[in-house]
């Protein structure tokens, strides 16, 4: 028959009794049971005892082993929702114009100025739950083949092989317009040419921003000369040149 020995505890619910506790506590409450245990069982206390002492130092140990209780976990803290973003295309940053936002359950039409940034922001007066000022950021996102960038424009357009190898004259269509360009002979691909100050329009510290043309092969973009018979085709009409 195995004898339990007199400073062994059997469980927690022993441990816990003889600290004077009902069940777990946290570091604070536990060290103070301990405390008030351990005094009253001291062997040179009156009425102490050297046996009883040893077991309270033993259901405090068993205890601190099985860990301190966890606390219950906190509902995470509540983020605040994000603000949105303006969203415009490159030719609503060039030209300005009115764009649709939706706030707090709220659809807004902002005004959006000419020469806008992405990073920006576009303070809607008295727009937040308790009538502050809000600013929302600005993002212009590509669009019909025009990204910008900075202060800058840039697109894409097709060109033969003829003028990309020995040079001539190239028509490219723009958001401002036909721009006729002359192409030099012997440049370096890719061909990237830059048409000044069709960018963003300046505005505030920010200059005037340029449109950057990278020229990509095409076999079937048509010659000058053949541009311009489709030109004169267009415009001098059989009725017209009888005229």
């Amino acid at each position: 028959m195995q004898v339990r020995s007199r400073s062994e505890i059997a469980s927690l619910v022993e441990a816990y009794a003889l600290l004077g506790l009902t069940g777990p506590a946290d570091a604070e409450a536990l060290g103070a049971a301990f405390r008030r245990a351990a005094k009253a069982a001291r062997p040179d206390a009156p009425g102490g005892d050297a046996a009883r002492f040893r077991r309270v130092i033993a259901a405090f140990r068993l205890i601190q082993a099985q860990g301190a209780p966890r606390p219950a976990l906190a509902a995470p803290p509540r983020r605040p929702a994000p603000k949105p973003v303006v969203v415009i295309d490159p030719m609503r940053a060039v030209n300005g114009g009115m764009v649709d936002v939706r706030l707090d359950h709220r659809s807004l039409r902002l005004t959006v100025p000419a020469g806008l940034r992405t990073g920006e922001h576009i303070r809607l007066k008295r727009g937040g739950a308790d009538g502050s000022d809000i600013y929302l950021p600005v993002l212009i996102r590509a669009s019909d083949g025009l990204i910008c960038m900075g202060d800058d424009l840039y697109m894409t357009c097709p060109a033969s092989p003829r003028v990309l190898r020995d040079g001539g004259r190239i028509d490219i269509d723009t958001h401002a317009g036909i721009q006729s360009v002359w192409v030099a002979r012997g440049l370096t691909d890719p061909i990237r040419l830059r048409l000044k100050n069709l960018g963003l329009p300046a505005r505030g510290s920010r200059p005037q921003g340029h449109l950057f043309v990278t020229l990509v092969e095409a076999e079937d973009v048509p010659s000058a000369a053949e541009d311009l018979l489709a030109r004169f085709t267009r415009v001098w009409t059989p009725e017209r040149m009888a005229a």
